[in-house]
This record gives C-alpha cells, structure tokens and sequence, in this order.
C-alpha cells in the first residue's frame, strides 16, 4: 500500500484496538459507551480515508461518514439517558451492580 495511506491508517487501527480493549475489559458503562464512540470514530476515519484514496473526486465516503457521526450522536444521547435510569434505580454504573435489576 501507499505510504500516505497508511499514515492514515495505522492511527484508526490503535484507535479502533484501543475501543475493543475498552469495550471487553471496563466495568463501567460510560468508559465502555466511550469505547464504542472511539471504535466507531476509528471506522469513519476508514471510510474517509478509503474514499479518498480510491475515489479522489467522489464524495460517498465523506457523506456517509457525516451519517455515521450522526447516528452516533443519537445513539450517544439515548445510551446515556438509559445509563441515567439505570443509575436512579440501581446508583452505581458498574455492569456487576446491574443484575440487581433483575431481582
């Protein structure tokens, strides 16, 4: 592959390795909400950077990651507000202290 390339690349490759380690091993669920945004961020920076490379004059990439940044603001906002019941209910954001809930 091209060097310019892979200076894009290698970046969104530790970011995305950085969320999934986040995701497996915090306890916490707004660590592991900010695990998911920084994998998702790492995969719209593969989009932009696929798009630019491959399809220098199109623009499907750029629009689809404007989607993408969108989706995950709402999914963001909604996450967070079910964080903040489960929190009034149980008063811990640790996923150990959640199958109270159950109960």
């Amino acid at each position: 592959m091209d060097l310019t390339i892979m200076m894009y690349l290698i970046p969104s490759l530790i970011m995305f390795a950085c969320g999934v380690y986040g995701f497996i091993t915090r306890k916490n669920l707004i660590a592991i909400l900010i695990s998911l945004e920084l994998m998702l961020n790492a995969v719209d920076i593969n989009f932009v950077v696929f798009n630019r490379f491959l399809f220098p004059g199109q623009m499907e990439g750029m629009f689809f990651t404007m989607f993408a940044i969108g989706i995950a603001a709402a999914e963001t906002a909604l996450a967070i507000a079910i964080i903040i019941n489960i929190f009034r209910a149980v008063k811990s954001v640790d996923i150990r202290e959640i199958n109270k809930m159950k109960f």
